[in-house]
């Protein structure tokens, strides 16, 4: 994390109730856990809403499958992670619908779909799904990055708002999830200094997909992004060689614009 926080993320030992049989979790399992269980700013009345149940959740999730997702560990991560937590109060009444919200400064929450159809591609890899290091572009409110830590061994996430890299901190910490690191700074630029990643993921739709970022690729990796300008389309582009890539166009989608530098 970028500005040195020595409180998050914590160890995973911290978050796993004690009486559990931790020994028998897999690392992705005890993060789910620990997600599902954790303390959180909310009070307890609203956090039994109806609107914000589990079983709301649950029916969240068999939309986006009954659209298209078929990886179990997405479906499972989507279901373990609280939409609501990452959106304001007066809007937990839509926080499970499948629709982007918006979370200020002209940014917003990827719907549900677009979110699990993203990772679901990025982990059809050569590798089975296995995934060491990712990398996001805009990180916003932190949702993402919250399902991305049940899939992959280490999350890094930046965001180019400071006040929605903040809001990310507020938003994870109270989960203590340990493999997240989240950083402010261009997006652009990607984390050339813990590079390579075998995934990277863009939440906002440029012109073009940053050669810094397909350099950060390992050979094998793969980066699920929109790009356009009005018309976006979602593209999956895959190393196959040190100088060489494959593009593959997927579907139509809507995202923020891409942009450089930060405010």
């Amino acid at each position: 994390m970028s500005d040195g926080n020595k409180r998050f993320p914590l160890p995973l030992s911290s978050v796993v109730d004690k009486k559990s049989k931790t020994v028998q979790q897999t690392p992705a399992s005890a993060r789910r856990t620990a997600m599902q269980e954790a303390v959180v700013s909310t009070s307890g009345p609203e956090r039994a809403l109806p609107l914000v149940s589990e079983a709301v959740r649950k029916a969240m999730v068999a939309r986006v499958a009954k659209q298209g997702v078929k990886d179990a560990l997405v479906l499972a991560s989507m279901e373990a992670v609280q939409r609501h937590l990452f959106i304001e109060p007066g809007l937990a009444s839509q926080a499970y619908v499948d629709a982007s919200l918006p979370i200020g400064y002209h940014q917003t929450i990827s719907q549900p779909y677009i979110v699990a159809r993203m990772i679901e591609v990025m982990r059809d890899n050569r590798n089975g799904g296995a995934l060491n290091r990712v990398l996001e572009i805009g990180t916003g409110c932190g949702y993402q990055a919250a399902v991305l830590s049940l899939v992959a061994k280490e999350v890094y996430s930046i965001e180019r708002i400071k006040p929605l890299h903040e809001l990310a901190k507020s938003n994870l910490r109270p989960m203590r999830i340990a493999n997240i690191r989240l950083h402010y700074g261009d997006g652009m630029l990607g984390l050339p200094q813990v590079a390579p990643f075998d995934g990277i993921i863009l939440a906002a739709a440029g012109m073009e997909v940053p050669q810094a970022l397909l350099e950060q690729l390992t050979i094998g990796g793969r980066l699920v992004a929109p790009v356009g300008g009005r018309h976006q389309m979602l593209h999956l582009i895959e190393r196959v060689g040190s100088n060489e890539w494959i593009n593959s166009t997927l579907e139509d989608c809507h995202f923020v614009p891409l942009r450089a530098g930060t405010v």
